[in-house]
């Protein structure tokens, strides 16, 4: 934390402060996007070129050939935030109105970090049936889809379907974004320790949508999964266990490939001597308390990653001996979170109009952002860039359009340096579009009252 000495009182106090913050600054502004032109209006006569009766030959040009809608729409550039609402951030099923501040906040950082123009639709329905149909009649108006905030396992079947059935590319944030980012991390976490990820105890502390994905994508990465421990609400995955359902098939998947030691008990026991935890599980801060982060293996990595509140404070996890600590929160060093990821996974995929986003696309975004933060040198408080560091996004957007290329996934091909350039400009351009509006006042600036 710094050579400056803070007491714990004032950590918790600055950890209280943007949710305070926010509680103030919703109200004030009503939300956080709104739609605005991106075409020239040079007086209302040229209503008759973007409306009536100019608009027909586009029309028609795309009823001729219907690939042409990427040309005369923002078709290529849009993306839908859709979310059911029965699993917002750790806050559990609070409902599709509740869930808006969120997506709001995601379709914000789309277009702020990735130049990507989102738009939030929060569905009142739990059906997942009904979530995917509505998901594919509503898919000629956008791009690509961004699932969030969906319960497990529910989540794991409307994606699988609808990157089976829909024409367009779908995910789900807190599945594959959320692997992509912490892959990442640990890579640059694994470095900063000198241990190497096929060696690595690794415990994983929840097991929703998330930590499925993490698991899966970690082991992809090449970590070996016969060293992992998974626990859930009811203790260690193991081959013991006959309590899983079903439908929770990933569950199942786990008892059997994890867990070779076939160890047994709860948090306590999965963590002691592994050489890293990483959870996302139920909000803290004593979810995992600091004796049990003192019974790891030497040089232990802790990655607690609940919102809104980890599942134990990173100043105790180091207390506890952990040498490097992540959270998901800005506010702390070592920020795991979504944000520096889907901004500019979406933005290579929509750039080269690939058909799908993969695995392997992913993962080419894991290893271009932990190589960012190498690049301006790595150290325990410094894994991963922040989302101050803008020119990371283009990188990582180009490492995923050169996959999506490379995997036959993308509908258009250029050039690493077409690439950059074009992620360049429209992430300049957003950004660019927020300080002119502050700037002259039509974003009101906040003030207190």
């Amino acid at each position: 934390m710094g050579d400056t000495k803070v007491t714990k009182e004032e950590l918790i106090e600055k950890a209280k402060k943007p949710a305070k913050d926010a509680m103030k600054m919703h109200p004030f502004y009503r939300g956080k996007i709104e739609v605005v032109p991106k075409c020239v209006i040079r007086g209302t006569s040229d209503f008759a070129i973007w409306y009536t009766p100019g608009v027909a030959e586009p029309c028609m040009d795309i009823f001729r050939d219907p690939e042409k809608v990427f040309q005369h729409t923002n078709k290529a550039n849009m993306v839908g935030v859709v979310t059911d609402g029965t699993r917002v951030l750790g806050l559990g099923d609070i409902g599709p109105m509740a869930g808006m501040p969120v997506m709001e906040g995601k379709a914000l950082l789309f277009k702020y970090l990735g130049g990507v123009d989102a738009f939030p639709i929060c569905l009142d329905t739990k059906d997942p049936d009904e979530i995917i149909k509505t998901v594919k009649i509503i898919s000629p108006s956008f791009g690509g889809i961004n699932l969030e905030d969906i319960e497990n396992p529910k989540c794991f079947y409307v994606l699988e379907r609808l990157r089976n059935e829909a024409n367009i590319p779908v995910w789900h944030d807190d599945q594959q974004g959320t692997a992509a980012v912490t892959l990442a991390g640990l890579i640059n976490a694994l470095k900063v320790v000198k241990k190497k990820i096929e060696d690595v105890k690794i415990t994983m502390v929840g097991i929703g949508a998330a930590n499925v994905c993490i698991t899966k994508m970690i082991i992809k990465a090449g970590a070996d999964p016969k060293k992992f421990i998974v626990v859930d609400s009811k203790g260690i995955l193991n081959r013991k266990r006959d309590d899983i359902k079903p439908t929770h098939k990933e569950k199942l998947e786990f008892c059997n490939i994890t867990n070779a030691e076939n160890r047994d008990g709860g948090i306590e026991e999965a963590i002691k001597g592994q050489d890293v935890v990483i959870a996302l599980s139920k909000p803290g801060p004593d979810t995992i308390k600091k004796e049990w982060i003192s019974q790891m293996a030497d040089d232990a990595i802790v990655f607690v990653c609940a919102n809104p509140i980890p599942e134990i404070w990173p100043w105790e996890a180091k207390e506890a001996g952990a040498r490097v600590v992540a959270t998901g929160r800005s506010d702390f060093p070592n920020q795991v979170n979504n944000s520096v990821g889907f901004p500019a996974i979406f933005r290579g995929t929509l750039d080269v109009m690939a058909r799908t986003i993969t695995d392997e696309m992913c993962i080419a975004a894991a290893y271009e952002l932990a190589k960012c933060a190498e690049d301006k040198g790595l150290h325990e408080d410094y894994l991963l860039p922040t989302m101050n560091e803008w020119e990371v996004f283009p990188r990582e957007a180009v490492a995923v359009a050169k996959k999506a290329m490379e995997q036959g996934v993308a509908r258009l091909k250029f050039t690493e340096k077409e690439l950059f350039q074009m992620a360049e400009t429209k992430i300049k351009r957003a950004r660019d579009e927020v300080s002119i509006l502050m700037d002259k006042g039509i974003i009101e600036p906040y003030t207190e009252h």
